[in-house]
């Protein structure tokens, strides 16, 4: 690569983990693909050509946004809008085709209003919260009368009814359960009222690994999609492929003398000579600050540790114990090279997050470069 800094992603990874997915899916549940967040931060489109090349029968993303990006580059296939999507939005949601997540009669309402005056119907799928806390109608009294409301109104097509799980990736499986039977007990509910949904869906990344008995005829596999697992108290026999690596490269070679002070602060100064590389990646790329002089790094197939605070464009590295290293070589940040590996939950685990962020955080002005794309 001729970039300072740049994320690899191997797309015959996804596509492996999309054909290990498919194992353990009913052949009578569908696969909606989440590729929010530009896929987790792998690239929306191109994940989404290789979801939907390994069966994904549709995509999940959070913003109208970002199914625009889709349908410019002639995505044709449904797309659901999970987040919040204001009322001035609702025109387009119609004009794009797409599936809105509704969470409240007058939210349903308004947008039977806005399809009304354009002569058209907007498929939607109702959300129900179950103990996330987060979006949704809470099973109840009310909120079974709003959804039979909403589903009789003439400018919607009732497509489906979901709910999200809050600790599915918990060893401790009880709060999930309780939301799965919650959840249950509503659609019961609704269909003794007369009203049963095409699309039934709850099952995330953890539940499709650890809950086979929340899969029901449609499944939302997130994370999983790109090689990660959802925390370190789900493990299972899939085999998945980690799909990014975040690469760099060294700009200067320092040797140093004992007592040099390093970058911002002079918070960290060498015990003895050694050797600082100076590398091109920084928290403006996503290499949080929270890794100054904690972050790992490979270079030449060795482990190297970050000194002194992380900078917005650079940080340095000490290679005193690494043999012929140049200015050019490739660092691996996270991700595999040189034969070795650091994986995205050691980086999560040593600032303190999730591997979601860590690849999320990769920024916009880090090029992708997509790998074996003809092999997906």
């Amino acid at each position: 690569m001729k970039v300072p800094v740049w994320a690899e992603i191997d797309l015959c990874a996804i596509a492996q983990n999309m054909r290990e997915i498919r194992k353990i899916v009913s052949p009578k549940s569908e696969i909606m693909a989440v590729v929010k967040a530009n896929a987790y931060g792998h690239g929306a489109l191109e994940s989404a050509k290789v979801v939907l090349a390994n069966g994904a029968k549709s995509l999940a993303v959070a913003r109208v946004e970002e199914a625009k990006e889709l349908r410019k580059a002639g995505i044709e296939a449904p797309v659901l809008l999970l987040g919040y999507t204001p009322g001035a939005q609702f025109k387009e949601v119609l004009d794009l085709n797409l599936i809105q997540t509704v969470y409240s009669l007058e939210m349903a309402e308004a947008l039977n209003s806005i399809a009304e005056r354009s002569g058209r119907q907007a498929k939607v799928h109702i959300k129900i919260d179950t103990g996330m806390g987060r979006l949704g109608l809470t099973p109840g009294k009310s909120a079974l009368e709003d959804v039979l409301k909403a589903a009789r109104l003439p400018h919607l097509i009732p497509e489906g009814i979901f709910t999200h799980f809050a600790a599915a990736d918990s060893a401790d499986k009880t709060f999930a359960l309780a939301q799965l039977e919650l959840f249950n007990s509503f659609l019961e509910a609704l269909r003794k009222a007369g009203l049963e949904f095409p699309l039934r869906h709850c099952a995330n990344s953890a539940a499709l690994l650890d809950l086979p008995q929340t899969c029901l005829n449609l499944v939302r596999p997130g994370i999983i999609i790109y090689g990660l697992y959802p925390s370190n108290e789900i493990r299972n026999s899939l085999n998945l492929k980690p799909a990014m690596s975040f690469k760099t490269r060294i700009a200067q070679i320092k040797k140093v003398p004992a007592g040099f002070k390093v970058s911002y602060g002079s918070t960290y100064q060498t015990s003895h000579p050694t050797v600082i590389a100076v590398i091109s990646a920084g928290y403006a790329d996503g290499y949080s600050r929270l890794l100054s002089s904690r972050g790992i790094v490979l270079v030449n197939g060795q482990r190297a540790r970050v000194v002194g605070r992380v900078c917005m464009d650079q940080c340095m590295v000490d290679v005193g114990h690494i043999n012929d290293v140049y200015p050019g070589d490739e660092v691996v940040l996270f991700g595999s090279g040189g034969g070795e590996t650091i994986p995205v939950e050691e980086i999560a685990k040593l600032t303190g997050t999730i591997s979601y962020e860590i690849v999320c955080m990769v920024n916009s002005r880090v090029p992708r470069y997509y790998l074996n794309q003809k092999g997906q």
